[in-house]
């Protein structure tokens, strides 16, 4: 039987807050901001918010740079907003989890700036520097945002190492005081009153002893050396006993290249993680140059990754969005013709498979990718650097011929503003926006889809409601029906007597469902098209993504 937690009961509603809602009409979301917002997230019954960093940062890769891990930075509020947001959910009781940086910092932080002018000092071991020529890195290890992951620094004298962005040098997990310094500041946290972490990239804190030379032919060069690296179950153990034990505040890991062997691991009853990100899923649609191509996948492919995660972890995080991924309703589904249906048939998916769901802003009104006309346009410096890193390289020849995959991928796509109703710039702000709001916010946003019957947001309350009714939708077994079938994503949840039958045409055109784990005696409970029999009766014929769930007796 599996433990019962809160957590794994939860509905989790992730908040971008720099796009989610500006309170001071500066064009930069803000806590005040997401404060005004709260009573949108009760009536939508979620149960925890992760937010976002809104720790003190230059805001280089949109506060994923931390410079100080105990403030605020200023654009989002002060402290006291920060401790009236945790009293307003808590009030409403709805959780919190942070998003902690351990991998890196900003190269703001006082912690490298004292790095770099003191090598010899209390903090000159804190980041991963290494002597040589100035014109010939260390090793041939790439950033995840393109080009070398090292950085020569004049004032030391001395290459650094960062995986993501030039401003994000990686710190040295290797030094204990670098490990102490790091469990203080997330027990500060936790002291304060929060629920849990989210643990960004945290599977690349252990790097290979000697930092060898990666094998070029992998997506990511070195990655080998420094994903789920040698001591990384040593670190992530000391931060397990240091910081999670003897509390009910959640550990949820984002892990880059992450396989089922190794998730098995972290999650295991004695493993540091209650939970990970994984992104197989999210990666079906790469093409041949990986991640900055668009490839080809079908339902089987999805089918298949999905259910081989959910027979290989006791506990799985769902989720199809976040603030690095495009809107999946533009990814997966169809964002014209079939918004509201492909939008709910998602919904279905991620709020009945076996795990802890992650809704990310606006995929409950089912916000879809925009338009991006320049390279200019974009704030993203992940797609920003790759992008004239494949320019320069001769990959592609200009932005033009690239664009259509820049559209797809870029993660501005999920950084929009939240569209909230109709009026100028989505009611996100009173000001000019950081980042133009999607052309299509007079249709899609939060207001019109309360009027509107059904709605994508209607949809997503009815699941998240039936989801706290049926405990099969959350603690049931899950088995997969058809897992063959082209058109058809059909699967049981069930708990003891208790059983919840999902089915879901997930393609474009009419399908006919003949099931053998649907009984006469079954009833509907839900599902995204209007008009259809409370009771099954024979075949089932299912328009274009149409999803509906039955319960019956086991």
């Amino acid at each position: 039987m599996t433990e019962r937690t809160w957590w794994k009961e939860a509905v989790v509603y992730q908040i971008y807050p720099k796009s989610f809602s500006d309170a001071d009409g500066d064009g930069f979301g803000d806590l005040p901001g997401v404060i005004d917002r709260l009573d949108h997230l009760e009536r939508l019954g979620v149960d925890c918010v992760w937010l976002n960093p809104v720790y003190q940062s230059p805001q280089r890769d949109n506060g994923y740079d931390v410079s100080d891990y105990r403030a605020i930075y200023p654009e989002f509020g002060t402290m006291d907003d920060w401790d009236r947001l945790l009293e307003e959910l808590h009030a409403r009781d709805i959780r919190l989890v942070m998003d902690m940086v351990p991998n890196h910092t900003s190269s703001d932080h006082e912690w490298f700036q004292r790095s770099r002018s003191e090598p010899d000092g209390e903090y000159g071991d804190y980041y991963i520097w290494r002597d040589g020529d100035p014109d010939e890195p260390p090793n041939n290890w790439e950033s995840f945002f393109g080009g070398s992951a090292w950085e020569y620094d004049a004032e030391r004298e001395a290459w650094y190492l960062h995986l993501y962005d030039v401003s994000q040098p990686d710190l040295n997990w290797r030094n204990p005081d670098v490990r102490d310094a790091m469990a203080d500041t997330m027990n500060w946290w936790l002291e304060k009153g929060i629920d849990g972490f989210r643990l960004d990239v945290v599977n690349l804190l252990s790097k290979a002893e000697g930092l060898p030379d990666g094998d070029p032919s992998n997506d990511w060069t070195g990655s080998e050396h420094f994903v789920n690296g040698p001591r990384i179950f040593e670190y992530l153990d000391e931060i397990h006993e240091n910081v999670f034990a003897g509390t009910d505040a959640v550990a949820i890991g984002e892990m880059p290249n992450l396989d089922l062997e190794h998730a098995r691991r972290y999650t295991a009853p004695d493993g540091p993680l209650d939970l990970v990100f994984h992104f197989e899923h999210v990666g079906l649609d790469f093409g041949e140059r990986g991640r900055w191509d668009v490839g080809d996948w079908d339902l089987l492919d999805l089918k298949e990754t999905l259910d081989r995660w959910q027979g290989g972890l006791d506990w799985n995080s769902l989720f199809f969005e976040n603030h690095d991924q495009p809107r999946s309703v533009s990814r997966f589904g169809d964002d014209e013709r079939y918004r509201y249906e492909s939008a709910t048939a998602l919904a279905t998916i991620l709020l009945t498979l076996r795990g802890t769901p992650f809704v990310y802003q606006g995929q409950e009104i089912g916000m879809t990718n925009g338009t991006f006309e320049s390279l200019d346009d974009i704030s993203d410096v992940d797609t920003v650097r790759n992008v004239r890193e494949l320019i320069a390289a001769g990959a592609v020849a200009d932005y033009e011929s690239i664009r259509h995959v820049v559209e797809h991928r870029t993660r501005d796509n999920a950084r929009t503003p939240m569209q909230w109703d109709d009026t100028a710039h989505a009611g996100f702000t009173d000001g000019e926006p950081w980042i133009p709001v999607n052309e299509n916010y007079a249709d899609i946003n939060v207001a019109s889809e309360r009027e509107r019957t059904p709605s994508v947001l209607s949809f997503y309350e009815a699941l998240i409601d039936l989801r706290r009714e049926r405990e099969a939708l959350v603690y049931g077994s899950y088995d997969i029906h058809r897992p063959d079938d082209e058109q058809l994503f059909v699967y049981t949840r069930t708990l003891d007597d208790d059983q919840v039958v999902v089915v879901i045409n997930f393609s474009d055109s009419a399908a006919t469902a003949d099931l053998d784990a649907l009984d006469a005696e079954a009833s509907l409970l839900c599902g995204n098209y209007d008009d259809v029999a409370a009771e099954p009766n024979g075949p089932l014929e299912l328009g274009p993504y149409e999803a509906r769930l039955y319960g019956q007796s086991a």
